[in-house]
């Protein structure tokens, strides 16, 4: 299988030819050879960093459409839809995938749309086959009918096929059948109004995967939120840190709201907010924050879930949830300062987590948010797997192949960190030539109890091999050295003699 690289090439061609340009002018204002601008415009050569930004700025295309994260997308999920069952026999090469999305970007879309709605379809089929299964209510009024349609046939078979009946006897067949069948007309009135309110009120099949594609589409960063973020934290704690005390006064004082820690109980009428003693202080902290950002910035929250353009109130609860969890993050590590810090050492995400006085997984998500235009940060996705390895949150990159729900690839160093006690980091080389530094990190979301199984996670960040030398986990390594080949999982990873395959391949 050929390098990925994101068909964009097209797209600087055309803005290119739109500003009248030739490939010599353009190349030499960039500083690189004709041949080489060629090579890119013709897909054949990957581009990244500080080229790209030039490229960006002297044909006046946004970054956020020039690093081509939304054809990403597209060309992932349309690998998706090739790697499903129902496509068996038909064999689309991943080149011509790229250059399908790269010439014709509206029929990917549609094509990533149609499967997106296939697959939704599908799960719900599944959820009414196990309805018609498990639940009573449906189970008796089918059976209802089912008895009634019965007894209509028998009667009617007997006066079809028996001639000599007595007048008495083809009566009481005939009373027989119409009783059944005034018997039918309600129960199939119940069957119709039953299904009509679970209709009404059923859930959408992932709300929670509908909210994850929003946040993706939107970048991972809000900068309104950044602003409602500095002002909310300005109102805590002034030019102090958002330390517990603080936080927690400020919560009394403005919406009457007492936090209590383990087990010390609530004054009459006092509204409270509880939490485990064994919650670590920077959850603790993270949570009051959520909270204060949900009732004090409610009015803007919603405004920015609005324009999400979610399809139910059950998604757009969540969002609601995920933009409140945005803000309290950007309080506990306003945007420049984090920034600064994270460039001044490095990336280094104990270290720089330590000096902000937050956890591992709490300053790892808060570096996937660094994106405002002009003042980036290393461009990181984010993935998040418990014990069992199911994949409970993600952010993904151009290349970075990252499959929407369950497992991920058994060689992702992910996996590994739960063996280990520090940081595990590997070069990794996905199937369409996208080479990444993987680097994860065993969490525990609270101080256990003696006897009590911690709740651990593993937390994954991930860069373009480009970025790795600005991180300290760059270091020692051979970037240009043979790289782990991995996989998104299983199922459609192209690599059929891999000896760690868990399942058929597609």
């Amino acid at each position: 299988m050929g390098k990925f690289r994101t068909p964009i090439g097209a797209r600087i061609r055309r803005k290119r030819l739109a500003s009248g340009l030739s490939q010599v002018a353009l190349a030499r204002s960039l500083g690189i050879s004709a041949s080489y601008l060629n090579l890119i415009e013709n897909n054949k050569r990957s581009i990244g960093g500080k080229l790209l930004l030039r490229i960006g700025e002297r044909l006046g295309i946004d970054l956020k459409h020039l690093s081509g994260e939304s054809e990403a997308r597209t060309i992932a999920a349309i690998g998706e839809l090739m790697a499903d069952p129902l496509m068996s026999g038909i064999d689309i090469e991943p080149q011509t995938i790229r250059d399908l999305v790269a010439r014709f970007p509206e029929a990917g879309t549609a094509l990533a749309r149609l499967h997106s709605a296939y697959a939704d379809a599908s799960t719900e089929i599944e959820v009414l086959q196990h309805r018609l299964k498990s639940d009573p209510l449906l189970s008796q009024l089918l059976h209802e009918i089912l008895n009634r349609i019965a007894g209509i046939k028998s009667g009617a078979e007997i006066l079809a096929d028996i001639p000599d009946l007595t007048d008495d006897e083809r009566g009481r067949f005939i009373s027989n059948i119409n009783t059944e069948a005034r018997e039918l007309v309600p129960a199939t009135q119940s069957l119709v109004a039953y299904f009509d309110q679970t209709a009404a009120r059923q859930r959408p099949v992932s709300p929670l995967g509908e909210v994850d594609e929003a946040l993706i589409a939107n970048n991972n960063h809000f900068p309104e939120l950044e602003t409602v973020a500095s002002l909310l934290r300005q109102e805590v704690c002034g030019t102090g840190a958002t330390d517990e005390p603080t936080v927690v006064e400020a919560l009394r004082r403005r919406f009457g709201i007492a936090c209590r820690i383990g087990g010390n109980p609530a004054a009459a009428g006092e509204s409270v907010l509880a939490f485990s003693d064994t919650l670590p202080r920077s959850a603790r902290v993270f949570r009051m924050l959520r909270t204060y950002a949900s009732r004090a910035a409610s009015a803007k929250l919603s405004e920015v879930a609005d324009r999400l353009d979610l399809s139910t109130e059950e998604a757009r609860e969540l969002a609601l949830r995920a933009l409140s969890s945005y803000v309290a993050g950007a309080m506990m590590m306003p945007y420049d300062e984090f920034l600064d810090m994270a460039e001044t050492h490095r990336y280094d995400v104990d270290l720089i987590g330590n000096l902000a006085g937050v956890s591992f997984e709490q300053a790892a998500h808060r570096l996937v948010t660094l994106r405002r235009k002009g003042r980036e940060g290393v461009p990181f996705g984010f993935l998040r797997a418990d014990r069992s390895g199911r994949l409970t949150k993600r952010f993904p990159l151009p290349g970075l192949t990252i499959p929407g729900f369950g497992h991920g690839c058994l060689l992702w160093p992910i996996y590994d960190a739960f063996a280990t006690g520090g940081i595990v980091r590997q070069l990794s080389a996905f199937p369409g030539g996208g080479r990444f530094l993987l680097l994860a990190k065993t969490v525990s979301k609270q101080t256990p109890r003696f006897g009590q199984k911690p709740l651990v996670f593993s937390i994954m960040l991930a860069c373009d091999i480009v970025h790795a030398d600005r991180t300290v986990y760059g270091d020692g390594l051979d970037l240009g050295g043979m790289p782990v080949e991995v996989g998104p999982s299983c199922l459609p990873c192209p690599r059929l003699h891999c000896g760690h395959r868990q399942e058929i391949p597609v």
